[in-house]
């Protein structure tokens, strides 16, 4: 006897995607008694609960809207946001060049708006999260429950305080950076760190980038590689094909290494 398939139809509470005929997206929490507003007129949440996923919904003005439950990326796009969230063509990235495993004890400074978080509590990563700004940390927290609810949030701890000034977590796998100098934490990381642990930073300028880098020839830590991740669209339409416009280009720079067993 086979076990019955999940119900997946849509609950009050749950975060869905909204698209338009245009392709536009739009993130919607459902509510009790909700209703969405657009230009295109209103949804009451009431036509959407209890809907499965690709169902097409009328607006009040006849607008068609098809609904899903957002992806990682459209979430990361769309969610509220405080602090400027690293962007999914480099979220990717970042999970391979750091090696994110399930289980991977993971020191995170500089949360921002949780998208790097979701994405490595995501891959099963446990994560702590050092943020100076309560507000920024406040929203990483809302943000990942919102996404991934108790499954993600039972494996995330966020402190405000300063990684500059030290790192009390020990035998850690990965440190993960999205702050203006993370080549003050280089010291601090390696002794956090076991070997063969690896410390990433996303740093938006190459001047920071090359900082860093010239931090770490003066650590012990080795096979430091830096990367920039370019993302272009490519239009196909019967035999129409060309690349788009516009592009994804230049967010910022990931650098990482490895660190070696101490003297």
């Amino acid at each position: 006897m086979t076990d019955a398939a999940p119900d997946r139809r849509f609950r009050v509470g749950e975060e869905i995607l909204l698209i338009d005929r245009k392709k536009r997206r739009y993130l919607v929490t459902l509510e009790e008694g909700g209703e969405f507003h657009t230009h295109s007129g209103f949804l009451h949440h009431a036509d959407i609960v209890g809907q499965a996923e690709g169902a097409v919904v009328r607006s009040s003005r006849g607008a068609t809207f098809t609904t899903f439950r957002p992806t990682l990326s459209d979430f990361v796009l769309k969610m509220p946001r405080g602090a400027q969230v690293i962007y999914p063509k480099d979220l990717g990235p970042i999970l391979m060049l750091a090696d994110i495993f399930p289980g991977a004890r993971v020191l995170e400074s500089g949360v921002g708006s949780g998208a790097l978080s979701m994405t490595m509590l995501r891959a099963g990563a446990v994560i702590t999260g050092y943020e100076l700004r309560a507000d920024f940390a406040a929203r990483a927290q809302k943000n990942v429950a919102a996404f991934g609810g108790t499954e993600l949030t039972e494996r995330y701890r966020v402190e405000e305080r300063d990684c500059y000034e030290g790192i009390d977590e020990e035998n850690l796998d990965r440190v993960v950076l999205d702050l203006p100098e993370p080549w003050q934490v280089v010291g601090h990381a390696e002794k956090a760190l076991h070997p063969g642990g690896i410390i990433l930073a996303y740093t938006p300028t190459i001047i920071q980038a090359v900082q860093f880098r010239e931090r770490l020839v003066d650590s012990s830590f080795e096979l430091a590689e830096t990367i920039e991740v370019l993302q272009r669209g490519w239009n196909i339409d019967g035999m129409s094909v060309r690349p788009d416009h516009r592009m994804v280009a230049h967010t910022g720079f990931l650098t990482h290494a490895r660190l070696l067993p101490s003297d």
